[in-house]
């Protein structure tokens, strides 16, 4: 792989010639590929794959299949996620009991939450009665967070398309806050050639005074003791090291050790491909100084002030004066559903990449008239309403897969 001369240099001085070079070397080999569970849909999936050591749900795999025409991928029983972002599972595991001894109910903030693999790990690792809130400022990558928050299907998840400074008003609101902060992605390059195209030490300056204009701007809605993670897709000490020490010093915040086996090859929070198996990634966590409780959250407010694409689950909607009430997607995807509630069909593979194609559906003649709740291998993937000598397909068109 050519990477610029520039970042050679910056990575040559940061590792030292010979670390560069392993992980040069690195950067030439295949990227992992892994996914991880849902909890919340248990399925035997991937049961031959290895686990991914610091996170139970983790798994590697040896080739990367077809994802789009897996129906269970859209059913929400599987997240793909990029392996070395998984830690996020093994510190919270570590610091939760920590955050709950302080918080009942738990409110979260995913700040920069698109396409959504942390906060569906949030809503894994959680407590049942914790709120996330999983935000996008770009609406394009929020509508794309909302559809993978409704197909992970746990119901205590509020998405917001919003800027940090927008929270302000809440005060201090959270116990926890991710920021999965944009940076350079120099973690990305073995992913995504492109990202090597668009890589300067100007967008790097760039992308670390950004990072921190956002953590000034979000830092006053996190509660006196909650905890702060920090994390990129890079490696250059400016955007991660750095701006760790800057934020400690600057908001009053103490920086928590990792507690992680020494065999899982993490150096100080730096996740290198030729240390660990998975792509670039650097995290940090610090707990903010003091021992204060939230403030309640004003959701008629909040409903005013913030732009909220999702909040729960979806109710139906009515859709004809008689009253009739269609059934919303998030409906069938929730975890705590009861199936019972809708008559069911189950398909085959061709038939449900049909379905979520947005085609043509042919029922059983025995199928009821009326909302039709449709399954594979026993996990729903949406509704139709059977009329009859038809179906209605009611996949979400903007959600159809066109992979034949």
């Amino acid at each position: 792989m050519q990477t610029p001369a520039d970042f050679e240099r910056l990575l040559s001085e940061q590792l030292g010639a010979e670390e560069y070079q392993a992980l040069a070397r690195a950067l030439d080999e295949e990227p992992v590929t892994s996914i991880r569970l849902n909890r919340g849909k248990p399925e035997n999936l991937f049961a031959d794959a290895v686990r991914v050591p610091w996170c139970e749900e983790g798994r590697y795999l040896t080739e990367r299949p077809s994802f789009t025409l897996d129906p269970l991928l859209h059913a929400g029983c599987y997240y793909v996620q990029e392996a070395s972002s998984m830690f996020l599972s093994h510190l919270l595991k570590t610091y939760l009991p920590v955050l709950l001894q302080a918080s009942e109910a738990p409110v979260c903030l995913d700040l920069c939450a698109a396409p959504g693999g942390k906060s569906t790990l949030l809503l894994n690792e959680l407590p049942p009665d914790a709120t996330l809130f999983a935000n996008e400022p770009i609406r394009q990558r929020a509508n794309i967070l909302r559809e993978n928050i409704i197909k992970w299907g746990h119901p205590n998840a509020i998405v917001t398309s919003n800027y940090a400074a927008d929270f302000q008003f809440l005060g201090e609101a959270f116990d926890l806050i991710l920021c999965d902060a944009p940076c350079s992605g120099e973690g990305m390059f073995r992913k995504d050639p492109e990202s090597i195209q668009e890589w300067s030490l100007q967008n790097v300056e760039m992308c670390w005074r950004r990072q921190r204009e956002i953590a000034q701007d979000i830092w006053p809605t996190l509660r006196s003791g909650g905890l702060f993670i920090y994390s990129t897709c890079t490696y250059n000490h400016f955007e991660d090291e750095d701006n760790v020490a800057w934020m400690a010093e600057t908001f009053g915040a103490d920086i928590l050790p990792l507690q992680a086996p020494e065999e899982w090859g993490i150096k100080n929070g730096h996740f290198f491909p030729h240390h660990t198996r998975g792509e670039g990634f650097y995290i940090a966590i610090l707990q903010k100084h003091g021992d204060g409780k939230r403030k309640a959250i004003d959701l008629k407010k909040m409903r005013k002030r913030l732009n909220v694409l999702l909040e729960g689950i979806e109710p139906g909607r009515i859709v004809d004066k008689k009253g009739t009430v269609e059934p919303s997607h998030s409906q069938a995807m929730d975890i705590h559903a009861d199936s019972g509630q809708w008559p069911t069909v189950e398909l085959s593979l061709e038939e449900a990449l049909d379905y979520l194609r947005t085609e043509a559906l042919h029922l059983p003649p025995s199928t009821p008239r009326g909302y039709v709740l449709l399954t594979y291998r026993q996990h729903p993937l949406g509704f139709c309403k059977n009329i009859g000598n038809r179906a209605n397909n009611l996949y979400p068109t903007a959600w159809r897969i066109r992979k034949k």
